[in-house]
């Protein structure tokens, strides 16, 4: 049978036109005040692109929120309007709903749930949330997603390309082209929301021994490609306990450094979306935080093993001062025709990113830093150092691996969290095996039903 909201052409032309001209107008703004100079205008127009993006939902949102995090892919004043989106998508209404829901489950889709809210829990770029029941009362999360997103993600990866051939122009320093890739390929794996649900299995089973990290469960007689029913798991935001005691802090970060850093270096696996709303904190059974949950599972990265023997091998060739290893760890990554110069450059955002792992103290992750200036100033560093070096094009494979480090960076720095985190990775690569890595990701991916890197 057609799919009714696959790839059409008429589908993609209605989005041309709704997008096209408003992307390419700022685009060409861009340039214009980049060119005389124009700083006021260049600020008004990455509010105006917020905007625009905003009331348009869909994926060039969800790209302008990847963009904004991966440092220097766009101009600064860009980067801090976009990041707005990730918690300033305005939701769909009770008509829409109704009918979502309807083309998912069928015209008797509300006598399947006990009780269901029409009004959206949470609103984002490809879909929105909803808090419904089961018939024995099991409280669950239903993620519904907009109409024609998959002719949606085709017209706006043209525009994406369209923003970043800008970005050539004004840094040819750094070559996106594999971001442009690498963004592509996760974003058609995100409208697959059957897919999202093998992540989700996944990640129980990677957490499964990590007690502070909690993973909902898949309700799959509820789901379908379009619509992801999971266990809700009640908490609290991470940001309400800033100004908890430090070691709540603390032990609230160290969850979340594990249900980063464990998928990835047990089972090369990682979480590439880190923004605060994709976490919330649950309780122990006296009322004290206890950990976090983990809601999203949409922008999942799986990477083959010999890609985290990479990771290691470049935080062992920093520590241990050898540079034959930091070398054949870039190469590993994916960049290429790299000489010393060019190394030197990539050693200095490579600190930045390891340094609180090679630094055996408690610390936090960089003291007097903004949250969302996190990675700016070290970028604008290795920038400058590659307009007189470069250029380098940034490999498809680091895009996700850099974004959510930076990503989960952020969050210390929200906590204030005060750790050894030499001492946390340590733990987690102690006794590092290749070959053991990509048994035990074989085995996992194996039970989720999902393929093998390629």
């Amino acid at each position: 049978m057609s799919d009714p909201e696959g790839n059409r052409f008429s589908a993609r032309a209605a989005r041309y036109a709704r997008v096209g001209a408003n992307v390419g107008g700022i685009a060409a703004r861009m340039v214009g005040s980049r060119m005389l100079g124009r700083e006021a205008d260049r600020a008004r127009y990455a509010a105006e692109l917020t905007g625009v993006l905003g009331g348009l939902k869909g994926p060039l949102m969800k790209v302008a929120q990847l963009l904004a995090t991966i440092p220097d892919a766009l101009p600064p004043e860009y980067a801090a309007e976009l990041q707005k989106l990730q918690s300033q998508a305005p939701p769909m209404g009770a008509a829409f709903v109704r009918r979502r829901m309807m083309a998912e489950l069928g015209p008797d889709w509300a006598g399947r749930f006990g009780a269901f809210d029409l009004a959206p829990a949470a609103a984002a770029s490809l879909g929105q949330v909803h808090r419904a029941r089961s018939h024995d009362g099991a409280p669950l999360a239903c993620k519904l997603q907009y109409p024609d997103m998959q002719s949606a993600v085709e017209a706006d990866l043209r525009q994406l390309g369209v923003l970043l051939a800008v970005q050539r122009r004004l840094s040819p320093e750094i070559d996106t082209a594999e971001i442009q890739e690498e963004i592509a390929a996760r974003l058609r794996e995100e409208l697959d929301y059957r897919r999202e649900a093998r992540h989700a299995v996944l990640y129980a089973q990677m957490l499964a021994g990590v007690p502070e990290v909690r993973v909902p469960g898949v309700w799959r007689d509820l789901s379908t490609q379009r619509l992801l029913t999971l266990d809700w798991l009640e908490g609290k935001p991470i940001l309400a306990y800033k100004e908890a005691p430090l070691a709540t802090r603390n032990r609230l970060a160290t969850a979340m450094f594990k249900a980063w850093w464990h998928p990835f270096s047990h089972f090369g696996v990682i979480h590439g979306d880190p923004h605060l709303g994709n976490y919330t904190v649950f309780e122990d059974d006296a009322g004290e935080p206890a950990g976090i949950n983990l809601l999203d599972y949409g922008c999942i990265r799986i990477f083959p093993a010999r890609f985290v023997g990479g990771v290691v091998d470049l935080y062992r060739g920093l520590r241990d001062d050898e540079p034959d290893r930091v070398v054949a760890a870039y190469e590993t990554w994916g960049f290429r025709g790299l000489r010393k110069d060019l190394i030197e450059v990539l050693n200095m955002w490579a600190r930045f990113i390891y340094g609180p792992l090679l630094d055996d103290r408690v610390r936090t992750i960089a003291d007097g830093v903004a949250p969302g200036e996190y990675g700016r100033r070290e970028a604008w560093r290795v920038k400058q150092a590659l307009r007189e070096k470069g250029p380098v094009r940034v490999p498809r494979e680091f895009v996700f691996m850099d974004r959510a480090a930076i990503g989960l960076g952020a969050v210390f720095l929200h906590l204030g969290a005060e750790l050894n985190f030499h001492r946390l990775f340590e733990a987690e690569i102690d006794r590092f095996d290749l070959d053991a890595v990509a048994a035990a990701q074989q085995g996992a991916l194996s039970a989720a039903g999902l393929p093998a890197p390629a």
